[in-house]
């Protein structure tokens, strides 16, 4: 088997980092030699979490694993090996007339890693996580044994793995649901909202679109704050596009991609660069209120369109912080953190404001609870540390809570919520991490 010794890893955000031994099985055999021979270790797929999720002394990586088993293009179940992309399976269900039910906002994680997370859309509201179109999955557990869990087989192992971050074995392979559509493009409409009040209101009146989805920009203030843009989308139907779509619909034109070739200077990023940034992406749209008819990638995967758009924080990088809080206390809450990163000065070009539906009680390790949920980045520096202390402090007193998959340095109460998880085998560096603070 081939092992990468003492490896330099990171994940997405570039924070932190960490040297491993990077297990890479050939076989199912050499993955059962990858388990044993380890006294702790933790699948890695892609690598496109935050944090510390994925890291251990030891980690097994799934990329190998990237064969498609089986694809009904009658019923739309695909059956896949855990590492297969979410962009090669969208290469090849799109032009079938399918798509991925459920998606985040990149389309470069694992199979494996969309069940570990149990990934959410702009569509929670409606289609709720990933599992939920999951049929069952195949998991090599600290025996070697491999174990299929189901709703029917094996269901404690089925609930627990299901967001469970890697803590109950590797997950080798995977069979769900995709979703049937006529064309591969989106009904869009872009909204501009002067403050948080408009766009709380505008995603009620939202509730009954598939996908909604706001834009912020964090560092406005007084009758500003919250100025952003709301996105909502349906699945256009044939009778809905142009003529010129209409001669093949489920193709989309090949675009350039960008790439940042390089990381880019600490400075580069600051509070006016984001200003700058903010009020271009805002006045970029003429109109308040814009209709028109947008590729799927353009809708859910905008940044996957530059490659390595992660080097914009410069060689320290950044954390992703994700929270939620209940809608009872969503408008109050955001308002008392967007005031908070206001005043800090850390601004993020990149928040994302999305409405929580209903969540399943059965999958108790997913993040989702009903309620608002924003994603900021921001980039690693001196005063990060305290602002996240400030933000935790009112997520907590809010009764909200953080996304393991995102997390860095959060408060462990806030992410201490995974239950039957525990191994001595399956292990990551951001478990013991959470589970050493709760023990004092």
């Amino acid at each position: 088997m081939r092992i990468n010794k003492s490896k330099s890893i990171t994940n997405w955000g570039l924070y932190p980092s960490i040297k491993t031994n990077e297990y890479i099985p050939q076989s199912i055999d050499e993955y059962k030699e990858a388990i044993s021979s380890s006294n702790k270790l933790i699948a890695r797929g892609n690598g496109r979490c935050y944090g510390d999720a994925s890291f251990q002394n030891d980690v097994i990586s799934t990329k190998k694993w990237n064969k498609f088993i089986d694809f009904d293009r009658d019923r739309g179940f695909i059956e896949v090996e855990a590492g297969v992309l979410l962009s090669d399976i969208l290469e090849a269900s799109v032009p079938a007339g399918y798509f991925i039910t459920v998606t985040p906002g990149t389309k470069f994680i694992t199979v494996g890693g969309a069940i570990a997370s149990d990934v959410h859309g702009k569509n929670h509201h409606v289609d709720g996580c990933f599992s939920e179109h999951l049929v069952y999955f195949d998991l090599m557990i600290e025996s070697g044994e491999i174990v299929r869990c189901s709703r029917n087989d094996n269901p404690e192992l089925f609930w627990s793995t299901i967001g469970g971050m890697g803590l109950t074995g590797v997950i080798l392979s995977a069979r769900f649901l995709l979703k049937k559509i006529e064309t591969a493009y989106i009904r869009n409409e872009a909204i501009q909202a002067k403050n948080l009040d408009e766009i709380f209101k505008l995603f009620e009146e939202s509730e009954s679109w598939t996908y909604t989805v706001a834009w912020l920009d964090c560092l406005q203030k007084g009758d500003s704050l919250g100025k952003s843009i709301m996105l909502r989308g349906e699945h256009a139907t044939l009778d809905e596009v142009s003529e010129n779509i209409k001669k093949n619909p489920l193709k989309i034109k090949k675009k350039p991609k960008l790439n940042i070739p390089f990381f880019f200077p600490n400075f580069a990023l600051n509070p006016l660069s984001i200003k700058v940034f903010n009020w271009l992406y805002f006045n970029k749209q003429l109109k308040k209120h814009v209709k028109n008819y947008v590729d799927y990638d353009q809708f859910f995967y905008p940044l996957d369109m530059v490659h390595n758009w992660n080097r914009i924080y410069g060689k320290n990088g950044f954390i992703q912080y994700q929270f939620v809080i209940p809608k009872n206390n969503g408008l109050e809450g955001m308002r008392e953190i967007l005031k908070t990163i206001a005043d800090s000065g850390n601004g993020s070009f990149l928040v994302v404001l999305k409405l929580f539906g209903e969540s399943n009680s059965k999958a108790y390790n997913s993040f989702p609870q009903p309620g608002y949920t924003l994603a900021l980045d921001f980039k690693v520096n001196k005063g990060l540390k305290k602002l996240i202390e400030k933000l935790d402090e009112i997520v907590e007193r809010n009764g909200g809570r953080i996304y393991r998959t995102k997390d860095a340095m959060s408060k462990p109460s806030l992410t201490n919520y995974l239950k039957n998880v525990d191994s001595t085998k399956f292990e990551s560096i951001q478990n013991e991490r959470i589970n050493r603070f709760k023990k004092q």
